[in-house]
């Protein structure tokens, strides 16, 4: 069991921090696109919409080119001591790049279903830009919000193309449950393999079911 759990563990580790960076970065991309008045908002979501149509191996060398030790930033993080190849933290780099999108459409429909009379409201009351996200804004985008963290922590569970090139297939280092799967196939071990097709099955449906729950109010929302 050794061999599962060992990739169940570091695969939950890599998807829970993806999860957390897109909550971030993609709620306060998505908050400024929802917020911005210009032609070329467009544009500029359709290139942070790029992860969810490239192949995953064109994402991983995207990110050689970038985090290699002679890539454009690798170089300058090597002199600091900070190497992202091979390693989980790389894993986590490449999880959240694929699952972004994902928060960030999400978000941005949250955001944008948000009644702008309530903001004027909180303003007349005198909250202030900052507050105004936080009591009013962001709390009537949550469920859409969630919904989308859900749906971009299945996608980086099943990561598989981007972190294989840029973390490797090293058991218990970088192995994920889906290079782990991968590697039990090639090797003949039908029955590891099955074991963490199962496990990785039940955990992205429960994520899903959970999205599906969330998702029905938020869309009933937007519509009205």
């Amino acid at each position: 069991m050794g061999a599962t759990w060992v990739p169940l563990v570091l695969t939950l580790k890599v998807a829970l921090w993806a999860t957390a960076i897109n909550l971030v970065l993609g709620v306060a991309v998505a908050f400024g696109l929802s917020r911005w008045r210009s032609h070329a908002r467009e544009v500029v979501d359709s290139i942070l919409t790029l992860p969810l149509v490239l192949p995953p191996t064109v994402l991983g060398y995207y990110l050689l080119v970038l985090l290699g030790r002679q890539g454009v930033l690798g170089d300058w993080l090597d002199r600091l001591g900070i190497h992202l190849v091979f390693t989980w933290q790389g894993a986590v780099i490449a999880s959240t790049l694929v699952a972004f999108p994902l928060v960030q459409k999400a978000a941005r429909a949250a955001f944008e279903a948000v009644d702008p009379q309530f903001e004027d409201a909180a303003r007349v009351l005198g909250l202030g830009g900052v507050a105004v996200f936080f009591r009013v804004s962001l709390p009537l985008a949550m469920r859409g919000i969630t919904a989308g963290a859900l749906l971009a922590f299945a996608r980086a569970m099943g990561e598989f193309g981007a972190t294989l090139m840029i973390a490797g297939n090293l058991p218990g280092r970088t192995q994920t449950l889906s290079v782990a799967i991968y590697s039990a196939v090639q090797a003949g071990d039908d029955r590891s393999a099955g074991i963490m097709v199962i496990v990785t099955s039940v955990t992205c449906v429960l994520a899903l079911l959970l999205a599906g729950w969330l998702a029905p109010d938020h869309l009933r929302r937007s519509r009205s």
